[in-house]
């Protein structure tokens, strides 16, 4: 079955325009949801409108909008009003602009959308546009009306695609500000700064959201199960609380003991083969090191010789 769009309209770029359509690139349709029910009868139970003044149930049909002039008095707003208002970007995405994409405060962003072409005519125009801008190294800045609104859009080349996010406006965006002006400014001692940093290079990875599972919803998928086989639903295992560090130096110290480990326990499983094979370097932990033009370079760390006792494997605590 085909994906099912979200909108469909022109996308515009001076003279040159195709037809294009917007599907939602994300989705939390499968997540658990749960109805509300009666705990007497185990019924279902569904939501009414009830009159404030009179107390009486109100049917969708006799339900219309209203805006808040003052506490007890309000401004009747008809569907049809709001359909008169027609905006060029109801069937239309012109790009207005061409910005480059690291200029865009990450606090903006909001829905992804995946965009591509709805007609084989259009195909060639929104080929052009999208390699056009690949090419400059540049996102293009729109509007498109969704849901009646019209939102800003930030457009970039995706595969053979585009992708569109919506932006929210300046308005919807907080000033930080208010959240930080309390927070000190601090002289920080270069020696726990070098330690914090290898605690980083040990950790340093690439994102992959496959790694990173839901484990609350996990959690309820479980108590669900559990409950339909009847058995007693198993209690999560809760951390500890952390509290206040009192003595930053001993934590990341005991930090970096907890994360010490070998080439191999650090390769993925692919490879931990190959690092088991260089027996001369268990001992000498390999950090890959971000370097210019996205790879990474291979930096050996120097240890102090250990005990024989320090062989053993130790218990890791939480860094």
């Amino acid at each position: 079955m085909a994906p099912r769009s979200n909108w469909k309209g022109f996308l515009k770029l001076s003279l040159v325009s195709c037809s294009i359509a917007l599907y939602p690139a994300s989705s939390s349709s499968s997540r658990v949801r749960f109805n509300t029910l009666n705990r007497q009868t185990g019924n279902r139970l569904k939501r009414q409108f009830i009159d404030a003044g009179t107390g009486d149930v109100v049917e969708a049909e006799d339900q219309i909008k209203g805006f808040q002039v003052d506490r007890d008095n309000y401004l009747a707003v008809e569907e049809s009003d709001l359909d008169d208002i027609r905006l060029e970007t109801t069937h239309t995405l012109e790009i207005e602009k061409f910005v480059p994409r690291a200029e865009i405060d990450p606090r903006y962003m909001d829905v992804p959308y995946y965009i591509a072409p709805t007609e084989k005519v259009g195909e060639e125009a929104f080929a052009v546009i999208r390699d056009s801008m690949r090419e400059e190294a540049v996102v293009g800045l729109g509007r498109v009306v969704m849901a009646r609104r019209e939102r800003i859009i930030m457009l970039e080349p995706w595969e053979k695609g585009l992708l569109g996010t919506m932006l929210r406006y300046g308005y919807e965006v907080r000033n930080e500000q208010p959240y930080f002006e309390e927070v000190p400014e601090l002289q920080i001692d270069k020696d726990l700064k070098e330690m914090a940093k290898l605690i980083i290079r040990r950790k340093f990875g690439h994102f992959d959201a496959s790694e990173f599972n839901d484990r609350y919803e996990d959690a309820v998928v479980q108590m669900v199960r559990d409950k339909q086989a009847g058995a007693k639903p198993r209690p999560a295992k809760s951390a500890p609380p952390a509290g206040n560090v009192i003595n930053l130096m001993d934590a990341l110290k005991r930090s970096l003991a907890a994360g010490a480990r070998t080439p191999a326990e650090q390769a993925p499983p692919a490879q931990k083969k190959r690092a088991s094979a260089k027996a001369g370097q268990r001992d000498q932990p390999q950090f890959k090191l971000p370097i210019a033009g996205g790879k990474s370079k291979t930096s050996v760390a120097k240890e102090p010789a250990r005990k024989e006792t320090a062989s053993k494997p130790s218990r890791r605590k939480a860094s």
